[in-house]
C-alpha cells in the first residue's frame, strides 16, 4: 500500500511540477505527517525531491528529472482503451493521434498489462450517442475546437431557439461532449461563460490574438453546476399520481431513475389495493402528459385538475377510437 501511494507522490510532482504537503494531502488522501515521511523516503531512496521554502514554496523535483516507472497496473492499463473514445477523437481531428498514442502505449507496456489491454480494447466497444438519436452534425467543431485549444478568440453566428440568429464574439474556454452533442463553453461578447451547443454554430471565424483564460476557471465543475441548475429549471412544477404495484421499473424508465427513486422514497405505503401515492417533479403539463401516458392504466393522476383533464381527455379519445374500429371491425365481419 506505501508503495503504491509513494509511486502515486513522485507522479503528482512529476505532473505538476510543484505542489505543498496540504496538496499533497488532500490529493492522496493522507496526512500532512504521512507526507513528509514520504518525501522522506523518497530522497533516502535518491529521487531528487527538493523543498522550497516561503509562500510560494512546496516540493518540487530536480529540473528535468523523470522516472522510468509508468506505475500502471493490469485494470489501469485496460482502462485507458476505454476512454479513447475514437469517435469523438475523429470529430476533433486526433483520430490519428489517439491511434498512435495507443500503439506506443502497447509498445511500452510490460507483457502482462499488454495483454490485459489488447483484450480490453478487443472486447469493449464505446458508442456515445442513445439508441434513439444520431450525433449531432456540427460541421464548425474543428474550427471550434482549435481555438479552444489555441485560446483564440471567435466570431461565430449562432442559432438560438428564437427567430433570429445572433452574432457572438466568443472567448472558447472549452468543449464537452453529452449524449452524442458537443457543448462550447465560452464567454462572450465580454460577459459571464454561458453553454452553446456547437450544432447550432452558422459560421465560425478564428480571429488573430489571444485572450488569457481565467487561471481559476475548471471546466468540470462549470459543467456540474450547468447540469445542475439545467435539471432544476427543467423541473419546475409537481404531478401528484397513484401508480400500481410492480411498475416502479417501468417508472424509473419513465421519468429517470434519478427521479423516480426519489419519490418512490418519499411516498407513503401502498393502499389496500397496493397502489402508491407519489409526486414527480414535472417540466410542464404538456410534458407531463406525454411521459405518463406510456404507463396507460397504471398510473392515476390527481394533481394537478389540468393535467388529469388532460389524461382523461386522452383516455376518451383513445376509447372512442379503438371502440369504433372494433365496432367496424364486427360489422365488417359479419358482412362477410
Amino acid at each position: 500500500m506505501r508503495a503504491s501511494r509513494l509511486l502515486s507522490l513522485l507522479l503528482l510532482l512529476q505532473t505538476r511540477e510543484r505542489m505543498t504537503a496540504a496538496e499533497l494531502a488532500g490529493e492522496l488522501e493522507v496526512s500532512i505527517r504521512t507526507v513528509y515521511r514520504d518525501v522522506e523516503a523518497l530522497s533516502s531512496a535518491g529521487v531528487p525531491v527538493y523543498a522550497d521554502r516561503g509562500p510560494a514554496g512546496g516540493y518540487r523535483l530536480l529540473d528535468g528529472y523523470r522516472t522510468r516507472l509508468n506505475g500502471l497496473t493490469a485494470a489501469e492499463a485496460s482502462s485507458l482503451f476505454l476512454a479513447g473514445l475514437p469517435g469523438p477523437a475523429a470529430e476533433l481531428g486526433l483520430g490519428e493521434v489517439v491511434a498512435n498514442a495507443e500503439l506506443k502505449l502497447l509498445a511500452a507496456l510490460p507483457p502482462e498489462p499488454r495483454s490485459h489491454a489488447a483484450r480490453m480494447r478487443e472486447r469493449f466497444h464505446l458508442d456515445v450517442p442513445g439508441w434513439y438519436r444520431d450525433a449531432d452534425d456540427a460541421p464548425f467543431l474543428g474550427e471550434v475546437a482549435e481555438a479552444v485549444w489555441e485560446q483564440r478568440p471567435m466570431r461565430m453566428t449562432y442559432r438560438r431557439w428564437g427567430p433570429r440568429d445572433v452574432e457572438r464574439l466568443a472567448h472558447p474556454y472549452g468543449l464537452v461532449l453529452k449524449g452524442g452533442s458537443w457543448y462550447l463553453v465560452a464567454a462572450a461578447d465580454g460577459g459571464a461563460p454561458r453553454t452553446y451547443r456547437v450544432s447550432r454554430i452558422l459560421a465560425a471565424e478564428i480571429l488573430d490574438g489571444r485572450f488569457e483564460r481565467p487561471g481559476d476557471f475548471d471546466l468540470s465543475a462549470y459543467w456540474e453546476r450547468y447540469a445542475a441548475e439545467f435539471r432544476a429549471r427543467m423541473r419546475v412544477g409537481e404531478a401528484v399520481v397513484r401508480v400500481a404495484p410492480g411498475v416502479e421499473k417501468m417508472l424509473r424508465h419513465t421519468v429517470g431513475a434519478e427521479v423516480a427513486d426519489v419519490a418512490l422514497a418519499e411516498a407513503g405505503p401502498p393502499d389496500e389495493h397496493g397502489w402508491t401515492v407519489v409526486r414527480l417533479p414535472t417540466e410542464s403539463i404538456r410534458h407531463a402528459h406525454w411521459l405518463l401516458l406510456r404507463l396507460g392504466a397504471d398510473v392515476e393522476v390527481l394533481e394537478p385538475p389540468e393535467l388529469r383533464a388532460r389524461m382523461a381527455a386522452t383516455a376518451t379519445g383513445l376509447a372512442e377510437l379503438y371502440g369504433s374500429a372494433a365496432e367496424e371491425g364486427a360489422t365488417a365481419r359479419r358482412d362477410r
